[in-house]
């Protein structure tokens, strides 16, 4: 034997912790599979109704000023910051079909990995928060010849909320400091 056999508890507490992982992963896994097939509608109720949405943009800096890389939530200026409402008020224009960046429609491929849960609370088989990070690749194709490849990390705070997941708040960081992409009618 390899050392001491574990406990129950501890053993109980390990596959709780594994079927969070589990149930995460598949929550992300649907929300992507929700924006690529554009059910905007259903991707909106998967946020709270308090839920913050925002990316910030990303700065070159010296190696031991990385305080400043990223810019300040609430302070500085971002690529987006959202709530549920003005979520819903792009996905409301977006249906319309006169919308500019997207008539004809954005065909997308969002792929996510490294799914963590850095915490859960209260921890037990059935958490009602989580705090997860997460990297990123989405693929953009619009028209003939525009493409957009984005790649990045997320964090995010899931709250259950009547049994399901939701976001409460991403934040979602890119891996590079200029935005090549034409625009950002698409979600991340």
């Amino acid at each position: 034997m390899d050392g001491p056999p574990r406990s129950v508890s501890a053993r109980a507490e390990a596959f709780a912790r594994l079927l969070l992982q589990r149930e995460v992963e598949d929550f992300f896994y649907g929300e992507a599979e929700l924006l690529d097939t554009r059910r905007f509608d259903e991707w909106l109720e998967l946020f709270t109704d308090d839920a913050r949405y925002w990316m910030p943009m990303r700065r070159n800096v010296p190696h031991d000023d990385r305080e400043r890389e990223l810019t300040r939530e609430g302070l500085d200026v971002n690529w987006f910051d959202e709530g549920k409402d003005t979520l819903g008020r792009r996905v409301a224009q977006i249906q319309t079909g006169i919308h500019w960046a997207e008539e004809p429609p954005s065909r997308t491929c969002h792929m996510v990995s490294n799914v963590q849960i850095v915490r859960a609370a209260p921890a037990g088989s059935s958490p009602s928060e989580a705090l997860t990070r997460c990297r990123f690749l989405v693929y953009r194709n619009r028209v003939e010849t525009e493409t957009d490849v984005l790649v990045g990390k997320r964090e995010d705070t899931l709250r259950r909320v009547n049994g399901r997941w939701k976001i409460a708040r991403r934040m979602v960081v890119l891996d590079q400091s200029v935005l090549l992409a034409k625009n950002l009618t698409f979600f991340i």
